[in-house]
């Protein structure tokens, strides 16, 4: 059950979106509102907010998996179980994987809604996580759980899994998405077994399946002749840190960083200084959308909280990132 009640900072926390309650937030919750940076009736909590939640901004690789979806989409459509395609969004940690296959859950929830209106018991989409040391039984408990089905102990892992697959057919649910697959260590008996609930759980369940993992062709969920199977049915789809080596990388990334900053709202920020320091943010973060994410958002959030209401060269540096983007930035050690 999600506690619905504030906490001791004063804020609601948000349902995880691998329960639909969550997921059915996300997809409808609308962006927080941006307004005038100097609006005196817009109090300092709100703009804490608002800065807190900016968008990650759509890419080219976002757009290509995307459309890579839509096709497998029509490829399926009138497939038998067994035969049906899926796509394994495979890169680095922080590159936006999960970011990009939740935008895509709610880009289609979102069409489904306008295709099927008045029909609010649908439920297009699924998106779950697989849990650490995952078992076949656990896994599929979790698809059970974004669906509110009751789960007792006298359940056995068959009884679940006829019951979700049931379900799932009655609602219509066309795209199913599992992050974090990489967990899956199919060198040992759990997660073996876990990979065939999977392979299982495809055949019986009328959807297209895309999973995110990190770096999936170095794990061992392709290896073997469960790895051969995986391979067979699913094209992996490469989502790497954003380039920054030719003319039109650049223009990429200029893009991207122009497209946050002109939704900061800070009463001093002089517009175009995060796009004069590009190169530098690159450097950075590496062309990770989640570092760049989370120093653009943590230096407003600075910035209005200290009171400068600027962002500048000499706050981002102050800004610790996640290990991975340091390790990439950090200077070489001298001889």
């Amino acid at each position: 059950m999600v506690n619905e009640s504030a906490d001791a900072a004063g804020f609601a926390p948000l349902a995880p979106p691998t329960v639909w309650q969550g997921w059915d937030a996300f997809v409808s919750r609308p962006p927080a509102p941006a307004r005038d940076a100097a609006d005196p009736a817009w109090p300092q909590a709100k703009r804490e907010d608002y800065h807190s939640e900016l968008a990650v901004m759509r890419t080219p690789v976002m757009d290509s998996v995307f459309i890579a979806v839509r096709r497998l989409l029509l490829v399926n459509r009138r497939q038998q179980a067994g035969a049906r395609r899926g796509l394994i969004i495979s890169g680095p940690a922080t590159t936006g994987k999960t970011t990009t296959m939740m935008a895509l859950g709610r880009s289609f929830q979102l069409a489904d809604a306008r295709q099927h209106p008045g029909q609010a018991g649908r439920r297009p989409v699924l998106f779950i996580s697989v849990p650490p040391a995952a078992t076949p039984k656990m896994l599929v408990s979790e698809f059970a759980r974004f669906l509110g089905m009751p789960l007792t102990d006298r359940l056995n892992q068959t009884q679940i899994t006829a019951a979700v697959c049931d379900l799932l057919c009655e609602l219509g649910t066309q795209l199913v998405l599992i992050d974090d697959v990489h967990l899956l260590d199919t060198q040992r008996r759990a997660g073996a077994e876990t990979s065939d609930q999977l392979k299982y759980l495809g055949e019986r369940i009328p959807a297209t399946f895309v999973y995110s993992a990190i770096d999936i062709e170095s794990s061992s969920l392709l290896s073997g002749v469960r790895g051969a199977q995986i391979a067979g049915r699913f094209k992996i789809f490469r989502h790497p840190p954003l380039a920054y080596a030719t003319e039109q990388d650049r223009a990429v990334w200029h893009d991207l960083v122009h497209a946050m900053e002109s939704m900061l709202r800070l009463r001093a920020h002089r517009p175009g200084t995060l796009v004069r320091h590009a190169a530098y943010l690159h450097q950075r973060t590496a062309g990770r959308l989640g570092s760049l994410s989370h120093l653009i958002r943590e230096a407003a959030l600075i910035a209005l909280t200290e009171g400068s209401e600027s962002i500048t060269k000499q706050l981002l540096s102050d800004v610790a990132l996640d290990a991975a983007a340091e390790a990439q930035t950090r200077p070489p050690r001298r001889a």
